[in-house]
């Protein structure tokens, strides 16, 4: 089946998108291929498609595990098997799910990054068909990247155990990570496939405003549509989704800090236009391909162009006018010039915070390795007495080091083990025969009930069983009181996974040139935001295109910037058309233009100039 005729069967599309039948021709020609794609260019395609013709199963590597969760949903729906790996999931359900991928004719196996270099996962790898390494937000990788995670490494390791092609993607990627990206992974012959990276449709805006909240509504009163609002801070999703609410506008919030089903449905009303606005922080929108957003706007400046272009780029997808707004003010830019000082906390408070995480778990020096710790931020603070910022990002630096993973707000699945024997279980008398049919419905669905507790799908379970989610886990419950099962409820938690034993005082290695060399990249990504927002010459798109490596591009037209030009063109025109064909009756020269137009914070000579020259073009007036 050729790769045009597996899109139609398996996606129901009759040809790809720009750049995609490149970089599925030079995967299915065995090249390591680096997809630079604009947010909503279709990446999946461009490895789903050389996977389900090639044999074997593709080894997606994401760190998002919604996104990976809803990509093999979607997988599954179009009857292509596929599964996943990731944080929150036990050893038995890990062993389980890499011998499904390995004996069960499986086409995707998808896996969180910090599981790669696991024992476990590696033994089970060299025995696997694997037919592509697929390396997903793969600007991960670069230490240059805005988001880099050393877990990403072990990319480039594993391919010493399998003997297969890359497929790295990203939505964001300057030069310089790109060829970090493709010397990590261990590209045979560097090959970079990037589509331009323009969007004709989107006009960027800035607008510096004191009054942030009357601009937010007025931009969601004068544009029609769906639209997102990021902010930096979950408790101001939810301020500001009550200030559109009482103002008339149909809003809600969203961050990484609600339950898994919270989160669901509100995606969902959303997606399905029962919500208008989601106010959010950056966990929304991730693999969310909503077509007809109509404005973006952002009400906090971001701190890297990276992660402007790549939520900005999530309104207008279905190639209709939509708007990326930034409101900024003052405090904006004491706030991004703070962050550099608060993002890097100095190496011996880094260190002290990683004796404290383990003193707070009781974990003595030498021991530890392998421990999965159930972490709350706000607990560890108040306990030490530490300010909570300083140490979220000293937890986070240590995660770069290497020395543990750190994963926030993890879904961990709603676990259930049969305590009785097989033979006693049918003896037992039940007053709800319900109790009764939902062990049937779990033990046809799920074996290892009776060996260890096994995550079951809630929604599937209470579908079969006729009883929404909350009763049956109500019905569970009364199931574990009655001791014939073991219940664990799901739950929503950040974890810290230990990568080794507590290290003694002094042998903590916190790499001070990584240290030094992340932080000055930081500090130069900020300062790339601030001259953003601050920029008033120079086209917002071309801004922006320019700093991700493409040099040559055109104005937009549309931005804030190119409207003001325009207007400041055409106000030109007019003043000069008069004065040289009713003042002057037509008689002029270039030095009575000069002198009339050309004035410090107005017109420069080279603005009259060039403006004489178009209307003398148009014969407007006639030429000196």
């Amino acid at each position: 089946m050729t790769a045009l005729e597996t899109l139609q069967e398996y996606w129901g599309y009759d040809a790809f998108r720009p750049k995609q039948e490149e970089i599925v021709a030079a995967a299915l020609d065995g090249h390591d291929v680096l997809a630079i794609l604009p947010t909503g260019g279709g990446k999946s395609v461009c490895f789903q498609v050389p996977a389900m013709i090639r044999d074997g199963v593709a080894i997606v590597v994401t760190p998002l595990i919604a996104l990976m969760k809803d990509q093999v949903q979607n997988l599954t729906a179009r009857g292509i098997r596929a599964l996943c790996i990731h944080a929150g999931m036990g050893r038995r359900e890990v062993d389980n799910a890499l011998n499904n991928a390995l004996y069960g004719d499986f086409k995707f196996l998808y896996v969180s990054p910090e599981r790669l270099g696991t024992r476990l996962f590696q033994s089970y790898l060299q025995e696997m068909n694997v037919s592509y390494i697929v390396v997903d937000e793969a600007h991960c990788i670069s230490q240059w990247g805005y988001d880099f995670r050393p877990d990403y490494l072990q990319i480039g390791r594993i391919r010493e155990l399998v003997d297969a092609p890359v497929i790295a993607l990203t939505a964001t990627a300057t030069p310089q990570v790109a060829d970090d990206i493709m010397e990590r992974l261990g590209f045979k012959d560097k090959c970079l496939i990037k589509s331009g990276f323009e969007r004709p449709n989107l006009s960027y805006i800035v607008r510096h405003s004191e009054d942030k909240l009357g601009q937010l509504l007025n931009i969601c009163n004068s544009v029609e549509g769906t639209g997102i609002v990021y902010v930096r801070s979950r408790k101001k999703t939810e301020e500001l989704s009550a200030f559109l609410t009482a103002n008339g506008v149909s809003a809600s919030f969203y961050h990484a800090g609600l339950g898994q089903q919270s989160r669901t449905e509100r995606q969902e009303q959303w997606k399905s236009d029962k919500i208008r606005v989601m106010v959010c922080t950056n966990a929304f929108g991730m693999g969310i391909d909503k077509p007809d957003v109509r404005f973006v706007i952002h009400f906090d400046v971001p701190d890297s162009p990276e992660a402007y272009f790549q939520e900005a780029g999530r309104g207008g997808r279905d190639g209709k006018r939509s708007f990326a707004v930034m409101l900024w003010n003052s405090s904006d830019v004491k706030r991004l010039r703070q962050l550099e000082t608060v993002s890097f906390p100095s190496l011996e408070y880094i260190e002290d915070i990683y004796h404290k995480v383990h003193i707070f778990y009781q974990i003595p020096y030498d021991a530890g390795v392998g421990r999965q710790l159930k972490f709350d931020l706000e607990e560890f603070c108040k306990h030490f007495k530490l300010q909570r910022s300083a140490t979220y990002y000293a937890i986070q630096y240590i995660e770069k080091t290497s020395h543990w993973t750190f994963s926030e707000d993890v879904d961990i699945s709603t676990k259930v083990q049969i305590m009785v024997d097989r033979d006693d279980l049918y003896d037992i008398q039940f007053q709800n025969p319900g109790l009764a049919y939902l062990l049937e419905i779990l033990m046809r669905r799920y074996t290892g009930l009776y060996s260890y507790p096994v995550p079951v799908d809630e929604d599937y379970i209470a579908a079969q069983v006729g009883v929404p989610v909350p009763m049956l886990r109500q019905m569970l419950y009364q199931l574990s009181l009655e001791h014939v099962i073991r219940y664990v409820p799901c739950d929503h938690a950040t974890v810290i996974f230990l990568h080794h034993d507590r290290l003694r005082p002094k042998n903590v290695n916190l790499d001070p040139k990584r240290y030094a060399m992340l932080k000055s990249s930081f500090a130069g990504r900020v300062q790339k935001m601030i001259d953003y927002i601050s920029e008033e010459d120079t086209c917002r798109s071309a801004y922006l295109l320019e700093y991700f490596g493409q040099i040559e591009s055109a104005d937009c037209g549309t931005c804030d910037i190119c409207r003001a030009c325009k207007s400041s063109k055409s106000s030109l025109e007019k003043e000069m058309t008069a004065y040289i064909n009713d003042e002057l009756d037509g008689n002029y020269t270039v030095d009575d233009i000069i002198r009339r137009f050309a004035a410090p914070g107005r017109y420069s000579p080279d603005d009259c100039i060039a403006t004489l020259r178009r209307l003398i073009d148009s014969e407007i007036v006639r030429s000196v």
